[in-house]
Formats: C-alpha cells, sequence, structure tokens
C-alpha cells in the first residue's frame, strides 16, 4: 500500500478529521485505474492505493465499501468478470455474510477503479462524478473561479458586439 499526499505541508493533529481518506482500490493493468490515479495526484488529493491484485480485503472494508452503495453487490460486482462466469451462485440469493466472504475469496469480482471514503463511493472513472471527493470549500472556490471566468468571457463578447 502507498499513501500519497500530494501537499507540501503536514495537516496538524486537530484538523486531521476534516480530511477523509481516500481510497482506490485498483489493478495495475487498467487503463481506468491509471486515469483515476492521475485525477487523484492532478487534484492533490491524499489517498491510499490498494492493489487488489496484492491486497486481501478484511471483511470490514468489504461491508464498508457495500455500506456506501445504492444498490448493494449490484453497484460493485462486475458481471462480465470471467471470474463471475466460473461461480455458480446468484448474489441475490446469498446472505449478506455470504456475499462478502464471496468477494473476499474472489476479489477480481470487484469493478474497478473503486475509490472509497468515509461517505462516498464511486465505482470506476467518471471525472464529473469523482468530484465529489474534493472537499466542497474547494469546490467552492473552483466554482466562483470559473463563474468569473465565464463571466469575463461574456463581458468581451458584449464588447465586441
Amino acid at each position: 500500500m502507498i499513501l500519497y499526499f500530494r501537499t507540501k505541508f503536514c495537516i496538524p493533529t486537530q484538523n486531521r478529521k476534516e480530511i477523509q481518506m481516500i481510497k482506490l482500490y485498483f489493478t495495475k493493468s487498467s487503463s481506468t485505474c491509471r486515469k483515476a490515479r492521475e485525477w487523484l495526484i492532478n487534484n492533490k488529493l491524499p489517498f491510499q492505493e490498494i492493489n487488489l491484485n496484492k491486497a486481501t480485503l478484511s471483511h470490514k472494508e468489504i461491508y464498508h465499501i457495500l455500506s456506501l452503495t445504492e444498490a448493494g453487490t449490484d453497484d460493485i460486482i462486475s458481471k462480465r468478470a470471467a471470474s463471475f462466469q466460473d461461480i455458480a451462485y446468484n448474489f441475490e440469493d446469498l446472505s449478506l455474510t455470504d456475499a462478502v466472504s464471496m468477494i473476499k475469496q474472489n476479489i477480481s469480482l470487484l469493478r474497478i477503479p473503486l475509490i472509497v471514503d468515509d461517505s462516498h463511493i464511486q465505482v470506476g472513472f467518471n471525472e464529473d462524478d469523482v468530484r465529489k471527493f474534493v472537499p466542497r470549500p474547494a469546490r467552492k472556490v473552483k466554482k466562483g473561479l470559473l463563474d468569473k471566468k465565464l463571466y469575463e468571457i461574456h463581458l468581451e463578447k458584449l464588447q465586441e458586439q
């Protein structure tokens, strides 16, 4: 596991609770995972990389991931994965405990990348959706700067007319 902090300052201990640690569950062979990693680095968000080819997830981690989904295992299981085709079970027929154990034993069932923090999950990579991991104050600043730039462009067009 690699922990990335792309900031030039240390976060004081009393403020660490405000910043939620993002976990990026990935495989090195996935171009989508590389895009997600690059986006997190470019946006200077601290994150922990978890290579699913090397790491084993705990039951607690899998329960946490499932707790953030809207549709349970349907959101995080890749039905196109070869490992899914090999399994004779229907996930809808499994108890939650059995489903978590099945995921733990067959980690390649997970859709990747998975980007997770304490209260958000992003399955796959979509640049618009992944912005939910940027802290709200930073999103407001970026939106304010964007609004200002759009206003300036609008004024320039009006002056040209």
